[in-house]
């Protein structure tokens, strides 16, 4: 796909899904500590659930020196409801140890340094920039990313890092922090996993999976 015709499925799903800056991250965090935090437990669960256990949470360990001192069974009861809660309050407990050890309890503002946290990947580091420091340095690639990016015809990838890539080089900078935002939008809005509605699609005419369907 040529870059006027990505360019303008972007601009289409814009109109479609109008945000600000702030309403562009579906957690609800205060700070970038908590930003970080939350993404990390919101691996294969709910943005609904994490924002569920955010006050408790964070009035048990307002900061990093307050969760690196945690008791894993206490942290471990608090995010139950998140799943694979023995491995995402290990990751969390060490990521807060980092950040008191090696970034002086200041969350990094960088995706090289962000990486280095437990638990942290791109996806996670890319969230973080974008969201919390308002800084594109990169596009988080989740499951809806991932899945309309292949579909629409933006990348030929599977591999997110891979993905991530083909989209930096397609769209300029000025959409990296929204795409993430749009794709799920739209993904949970209408190109669903299960079942996609392509008749109620605005970007269906330029969408390679249903051109390819034959129904154009």
């Amino acid at each position: 796909m040529n870059a006027i015709t990505a360019e303008s499925i972007l601009e289409e799903l814009d109109h479609q899904y109008p945000c600000n800056q702030d309403e562009m991250n579906f957690l609800k965090f205060r700070n970038p500590f908590e930003l970080l935090i939350m993404t990390i437990l919101s691996a294969q669960t709910t943005d609904v659930t994490i924002n569920g256990l955010r006050d408790e949470l964070f009035s048990a360990y307002p900061n990093p020196a307050a969760l690196a001192r945690a008791d894993p069974l206490d942290v471990e009861r608090i995010i139950h409801s998140a799943g694979f809660y023995h491995s995402k309050a290990k990751n969390i407990i060490g990521t807060a140890k980092m950040l008191e050890e090696n970034f002086g309890g200041v969350v990094p503002r960088t995706i090289e340094e962000l990486t280095t946290l437990p638990g942290v990947g791109r996806k996670t580091a890319n969230i973080v920039t974008n969201h919390a420091f308002h800084e594109a340095c990169g596009i988080a690639v989740d499951t809806h990313v991932r899945r309309l990016s292949k579909k629409i015809g933006f990348t030929q990838n599977t591999d997110p890092e891979k993905i991530e890539k083909d989209l930096m080089k397609l769209f300029p900078e000025k959409w990296w922090s929204k795409i993430n935002y749009l794709l799920i939008r739209h993904g949970r809005a209408v190109c669903t996993a299960k079942k996609p509605d392509c008749m109620k699609c605005i970007i269906r005419h330029n969408c390679q999976s249903y051109i390819n369907s034959g129904e154009e």
